[in-house]
């Protein structure tokens, strides 16, 4: 990738069901990135966030990647991506390994207990994608340790949550970014992302839930007591709500989604009755009137179900008692009228939308809930190539120097 005098640049591409997002940023280590470059363009080849075309998906990123270096003026080679889609699981497990060096905990301890919690069994089609130290256990004695780096003992536990993935599913990915003559620094799990660019760290502290409602997939990524313990990728999302009122009002997909932006709540009660809409016809047809009220009961019924099933996850991670931050909600169908109070509503706790946090530059990016995962890649990507705590394996095979490359930290 080119340079911009001392500054390095750096790429996320979040590959979305409905759009393909290039963003660029500059920074140097230990200042904020400000993002210089956007490239956004319509994802035809993506489903429930898993590839269905290859062909359709490079076209799309080929495009996008070409906006983002015309905007930034740069050549971009290597790109951070985002992955999701209902195979995501997740499992939190437990490794245990003998302290080597005088007793004392160093960071090869780190990587090898963390192996340790690797060492599970899981289908010959599946990988794992993270693995994220939850915290640290030494001796049986203490417990809660964030970093015991330095710390005398004898044996030292991990307590990890594991993020698994079809192989798959990750392949084709890869593939689709390698076809634009592109690398892949990393995939990164597109809610951990979104995570690390609108949460903030008391809300990690407190427990909190975040909830990135895209137009293929519901994501979900619990925090409690600063470190992720559950994360999962719901079938329904945005597109639904597309579909429902394309259904309901007998219109065309695209004028549906239009629809949509311009004139949905997700409460119906914020719709007046005086209130009414133009729904052009399929065909010759001429356009008719319908009132928005009834636009706004159809739109709350989806997004309800939507809710309920995030309520039903949460439930069943065991975790619903720890979010006492709340929920936090972003991704592109999150702007939504009225989703806020629908959820506090239901779920009878505080939520709040997330915007990105951390970077600056365009302010079309750093205030729009829409690129959330895409400055979450940003900012991965950064503690990835300068990390400056204990860092976090991905769970990528290879020698040393290739773990380290692919390693990432943040503060879980």
């Amino acid at each position: 990738m080119n340079r911009k005098g001392d500054k390095s640049l750096i790429v996320g591409l979040d590959i979305g069901t409905s759009k393909v997002t290039a963003l660029v940023g500059e920074y140097l280590p230990g200042q904020p990135i400000e993002v210089i470059g956007l490239g956004s363009h319509e994802s035809r080849g993506m489903r429930r966030g898993v590839v269905v075309d290859i062909d359709s998906t490079v076209q799309s990123i080929q495009r996008a990647i070409e906006e983002a270096e015309l905007m930034a003026g740069c050549e971009i080679r290597s790109v951070y991506a985002s992955i999701s889609g209902s195979h995501i699981q997740c499992r939190n497990s437990q490794g245990i390994a003998p302290i080597r060096d005088n007793n004392e905990v160093t960071y090869a301890d780190l990587d090898r207990v963390l192996e340790a919690a690797k060492a599970v069994a899981i289908p010959a089609d599946q990988k794992i994608l993270h693995a994220i130290p939850r915290d640290y256990v030494l001796d049986d004695s203490q417990e809660g340790i964030r970093n015991p780096v330095g710390m005398t003992g004898v044996r030292l536990e991990v307590h990890a949550h594991l993020v698994i993935c079809a192989q798959s599913a990750a392949a084709n990915i890869s593939k689709c970014v390698q076809k634009c003559g592109l690398a892949v620094d990393d995939l990164i799990l597109s809610v951990l992302a979104s995570s690390q660019a609108v949460l903030t760290p008391d809300e990690r502290e407190l427990g909190v839930v975040c909830v990135d409602i895209g137009a293929g997939t519901t994501d979900i990524a619990v925090f409690v007591q600063g470190a992720i313990a559950h994360s999962a990728s719901l079938p329904i999302a945005g597109d639904k709500v597309t579909e429902d009122i394309a259904h309901m009002l007998r219109t065309p997909t695209p004028e549906a989604e239009q629809i949509k932006v311009r004139y949905a709540c997700a409460l119906a009660q914020m719709a007046t009755a005086e209130e009414s809409i133009q729904v052009p016809s399929v065909g010759d047809r001429p356009p008719r009137r319908m009132p928005r009220a009834s636009l706004a009961q159809a739109v709350q019924a989806r997004y309800e179900e939507i809710f309920e099933m995030v309520q039903a996850e949460l439930r069943r991670s065991g975790f619903e008692q720890h979010v006492r931050a709340g929920m936090v909600l972003t991704g592109g169908a999150s702007k939504m009228e009225g989703v806020v109070e629908l959820a506090e509503e239901m779920l009878q706790m505080p939520v709040r939308v997330g915007i990105p946090q951390h970077v600056t530059g365009l302010g079309e990016v750093v205030g729009n809930p829409v690129h959330a995962s895409g400055v979450g890649l940003l900012l991965m990507g950064s503690q990835i190539e300068n990390p400056r705590r204990p860092m976090l394996p991905t769970g990528r095979a290879g020698g040393f120097l290739s773990r380290l490359k692919n390693w990432y930290r943040g503060e879980f």
